[in-house]
């Protein structure tokens, strides 16, 4: 640049951060403003249950950083960031006593789901063997052609319908169970245009880069960053504020750019004056998702899964048939309490031994909940677990319920316990949060937090789109 830039940034969670490398490389000041004591937003390790247990606070498991096209350009190895996997990315326990397994080699995966095995190498494989380039298309920002339309032609056939439509294609229940929880991450209806696409895109990612975990927590993945940016800022001058909370962008000192890594609502009270009328209140018209009840656990000993398989996974999908998944995702659309409710969890000590005393384990485990839901939800959750593994609370030693009100006291960006940055239907997916993108009606103004494209996800996708569109603007 002819002449210094300066920046900040609001919110140092990935998607902020990436924001802040993107501009630092590109020469400019950037101060990084962050209202926690600790970097990261919802990637954040932290010991919420006893003394040595370390337990992810938000994401845990990290496909989209693992095959994010910004991530992947950045040196993090150099500063401690070291993915690990276990055997399999994904187990699916059954009321049989066995479970669905999905082994990450595309292949093995065909050959292990039989009867099915075809139909899943029809569905997977371009996407798999395109995998860079998809990822580069569906993770950027919706304007103009895809890099490789015939590839995004035939997700896009597949993601834009229903997940239900999609699991017809399979002959076994057992596959039909596995595909449900994968198209449960996305939070829709299983009946609901789009509902396809979360289970499209983690079927990909598990036999293209996997469903990987950072040694150590995903705290390792923030760390990174920060001391990357850190590395930046020592050439082009700004820093790291903590405990930095900012009530309104007019108070902090001039700059070019004021890049905000917090939600839609946030950013109509951040802005302010700086704002128009018009603009916050399309803002406000910008509907939150479903939000989170969430439990961490310290354990005695691993889960006692009478499926054995599922100790191969890193992630098991707590919910039985394809039938009841729905049913769990179709009450918390109307606003009801599933009495059965889909479970992700994750296990990580099982295959990273740090994060827990020796012979100790931890747990991490949610269900879907309507946005804002005060009821608590820990008897029918562990009621789940125990469903598939007898035994379950004999084996914890401590637990730390965190349902929507306290994740949001942890971190503002989960308001109502929505982790997606607003609603992922459709509609809010191609305007997200408005028709301006990552732009504000102030030109200095730009937001980059997951209430932009392409939408929730640790991959900083949000955070570079929206930087390297704000450097354009300069």
């Amino acid at each position: 640049m002819k002449e210094k830039r300066s920046a900040h940034v609001i919110g140092a969670g990935v998607n902020g951060l990436s924001a802040a490398i993107v501009l630092a490389a590109a020469g400019v000041r950037v101060d990084v403003w962050e209202a926690e004591a600790q970097a990261g937003g919802a990637a954040r390790t932290l010991p919420l249950t006893l003394p040595g247990f370390q337990h992810d606070f938000g994401a845990a498991v990290l496909p989209t950083a693992a095959g994010s096209p910004f991530l992947l350009q950045l040196p993090l190895h150099k500063y401690g960031l070291e993915w690990i996997h276990a055997p399999a990315p994904l187990a699916h326990p059954l009321d049989d006593g066995t479970a669905v397994v999905l082994e990450r080699d595309l292949a093995a995966a065909c050959v292990a789901l039989g009867e099915d095995g075809e139909a899943w190498r029809r569905i997977f494989a371009p996407l798999v063997s395109g995998w860079p380039e998809l990822a580069a298309d569906i993770l950027r920002p919706i304007v103009g052609l895809p890099a490789s339309p015939r590839l995004m032609a035939r997700f896009g056939m597949r993601a834009l319908q229903p997940a239900a439509w999609q699991a017809g294609r399979f002959t076994s229940e057992r596959t039909r169970a596995l595909w449900a929880g994968m198209a449960a991450h996305s939070f829709l209806q299983m009946e609901e245009f789009g509902s396809a696409a979360a289970a499209l895109v983690l079927g990909t990612q598990a036999h293209a880069v996997g469903w990987p975990m950072a040694r150590g927590g995903t705290q390792a993945l923030t760390n990174a960053l920060v001391a990357y940016l850190a590395e930046l800022q020592s050439q082009t001058g700004g820093e790291l504020h903590l405990q930095a909370r900012v009530a309104s962008l007019e108070t902090l000192p001039g700059a070019d750019l004021l890049l905000c890594d917090v939600t839609s609502r946030q950013m109509g009270m951040l802005g302010g004056n700086m704002l128009s009328d018009g603009y916050k209140q399309t803002l406000r018209r910008f509907r939150p998702g479903p939000g989170v009840f969430k439990v961490d656990y310290a354990l005695s000993a691993p889960i006692p899964w009478r499926a054995a398989e599922c100790s191969r996974a890193l992630t098991v999908h707590v919910g039985g048939s394809f039938q009841e998944i729905a049913a769990s995702e179709r009450a918390m659309a109307e606003g009801r309490l599933a009495e059965a409710p889909f479970v992700l969890l994750a296990q990580p000590t099982l295959f990273d031994d740090s994060r827990a005393p020796a012979g100790k384990h931890i747990a991490w485990a949610y269900c879907h909940v309507p946005f804002g839901c005060e009821e608590d939800r820990l008897p029918a959750l562990e009621g789940q677990i125990e469903r598939f593994a007898p035994g379950f609370r004999d084996c914890v030693l401590a637990r730390r319920v965190l349902g929507p009100a306290e994740l949001a006291a942890m971190d503002a960006n989960l308001a109502g316990g929505d982790i997606s940055g607003g609603a992922m239907d459709l509609q809010q997916l191609f305007f997200r949060p408005t028709a301006r993108g990552y732009a504000t009606s102030d030109k200095r103004v730009w937001l980059c937090s997951s209430s932009t494209p392409p939408g929730g996800g640790v991959h900083g996708m949000c955070g570079a789109n929206a930087a390297a569109a704000a450097l354009r603007s300069l």
